[in-house]
């Protein structure tokens, strides 16, 4: 059975019953996806476990079982594989199911808490500008060559992983460049998953409604450099107080870039304007479309990479210069009268700041800066008040909002934002539970040459709320509004 291959030392085989001599022709873990002659991988989940839909898996054709715990009833004509650790062991699973694509393609991954999708999106743009055949694996959109397909995760599981892997090699790929998470690390989502280089770009405070701890968070980013193989590269950003930390027990080559400390990878702004960056990256001036600092690691990241992967240094930085910014990160429109429109990702205190450090960094220091954010619901409340007092101290106006409420009342997660305002800044901020109205009392402060910043969705088209996607497109509601008002 070609599926067990490296099981036995990579997840731990307890015990096996019945005969390991069957073809399996699907594997799944989901035991309503279940076909004829599959392998159903029992996982015990936050929220249903597996384990109790054994049978009804046998019922609709599954020949075999990957399990933590027998059934207490075994037929006879099934395959039982008993492991420390079904999620680990479903990684290995799927990569020999699809014949370990991951070691036919140059893959890179890129962790850390922002920057990831910027990163990878560059890089897969950058090497398709270069002549490759490349795939892309991002919280925006999974991609092949020229074809997109939608992404439900940052990082997909571990059958849907090693699948897009497998049709990345049948379509002639020779790179592939996918974000990492916390969460699909501490998943094993990537079990069974070769790299050819890892990157950190930065860490700060997320995710702590599933890591509980900032320690714990860490250490899920570290897990993934640790796994990292002895023909591998691990670079990471130098600059963050947890970059070294990455590389402690890696395997991997270490190599580092920075914008201000000593580094592999060096560079510096020399201007940074509305209309993109100046930068000096190893000694060579390059101009870049991107705006703000934290694209100058992004873009140092990317050139540290191809270099990396053997590319040749004048090709990377003049083809480096013609890429464009990433959809909802730091893009911005400009009315006739002067008034910017910008629609940023930002949902993590780090990246609202940086973004409106920008902001403030660029402008002459007459305009205004009005900022619509809120923060999403069922996800980490500690960010909540640090966000809002964030918005308050960096912007001249603040509006806050809901963002994805999911499940909980937009008007209490608000107001839990606004335990972050202080006195001195409470005569500046507005609270609105509607996104739309938000955007619009925005845009109808905003005078010539002001700036309007949308933070938190970026490239979202929806908004979910009590579990229903709403469409909602913050750059078009904000364009919309900016034309209603442009004088």
């Amino acid at each position: 059975m070609k599926l067990l291959k490296d099981i036995l030392y990579k997840a731990g085989i307890i015990e096996v019953a019945g005969s390991t001599n069957v073809a399996i022709t699907a594997i799944s873990f989901d035991s309503r996806r279940v076909e004829k002659d599959s392998l159903f991988v029992a996982i015990k989940g936050t929220l249903s476990d597996g384990h109790k839909y054994i049978n009804d898996t046998l019922a609709k054709g599954a020949i075999a079982v990957l399990c933590e715990e027998f059934p207490a009833e075994i037929n006879e004509k099934t395959t039982y594989i008993k492991v420390k650790d079904t999620t680990a062991a479903l990684g290995i699973v799927a990569a020999n199911f699809y014949d370990n694509p991951s070691e036919k393609i140059k893959l890179v991954g890129v962790t850390g808490t922002n920057g990831k999708t910027t990163t990878v999106t560059l890089l897969f743009n950058l090497f398709k500008k270069l002549g490759y055949k490349t795939g892309l694996l991002s919280t925006v959109k999974n991609q092949i060559n020229n074809d997109v397909i939608p992404a439900t995760h940052t990082t997909p599981d571990a059958i849907q992983l090693n699948a897009l892997l497998r049709q990345m090699i049948e379509k002639g790929c020779t790179h592939c460049f996918m974000e990492v998470s916390s969460h699909a690390v501490v998943q094993n989502r990537i079990a069974g998953i070769h790299f050819a280089g890892g990157v950190f770009t930065n860490i700060t405070h997320d995710h702590l409604d599933y890591h509980k701890t900032f320690d714990e968070y860490i250490k899920a980013k570290k897990r993934f450099f640790d796994a990292l193989g002895s023909d591998a590269f691990a670079l990471t950003n130098r600059d963050d107080a947890n970059g070294e930390i990455m590389l402690q027990n890696t395997r991997a080559a270490k190599r580092t870039y920075s914008l201000r400390s000593m580094a592999d990878f060096k560079c510096k702004v020399v201007e940074n304007q509305f209309s993109g960056l100046l930068l000096n990256i190893d000694n060579q001036e390059v101009w870049s479309k991107l705006i703000g600092s934290f694209n100058a690691y992004n873009l140092l990241a990317v050139y540290a990479t191809a270099i990396l992967l053997k590319e040749e240094k004048t090709n990377v930085l003049t083809t480096l210069s013609t890429l464009n910014s990433v959809e909802g990160r730091f893009q911005y429109v400009r009315t006739e009268n002067g008034v910017i429109g910008i629609v940023d990702y930002a949902h993590t205190p780090d990246a609202l700041m940086n973004v409106l450090k920008t902001i403030n960094d660029i402008r002459t220091g007459n305009e205004k800066v009005i900022t619509v954010v809120g923060c999403g619901g069922d996800r980490d409340a500690v960010k909540r008040p640090v966000m809002a007092k964030i918005a308050c101290d960096l912007s001249n106006k603040v509006i806050l909002t809901s963002d994805n409420p999911r499940s909980e009342e937009p008007e209490m997660i608000i107001k839990e934002m606004q335990a972050g305002v202080d006195g001195v800044n409470h005569k500046k901020t507005i609270s609105m539970t509607d996104r739309a109205e938000a955007i619009k009392t925005a845009c109808s402060y905003a005078e010539p040459g002001d700036i309007i910043l949308v933070a938190g969705k970026g490239h979202e088209k929806y908004q979910e709320i009590k579990g229903v996607k709403h469409p909602f497109d913050d750059m078009q509601v904000l364009q919309e509004n900016l034309k209603l008002f442009d004088k």
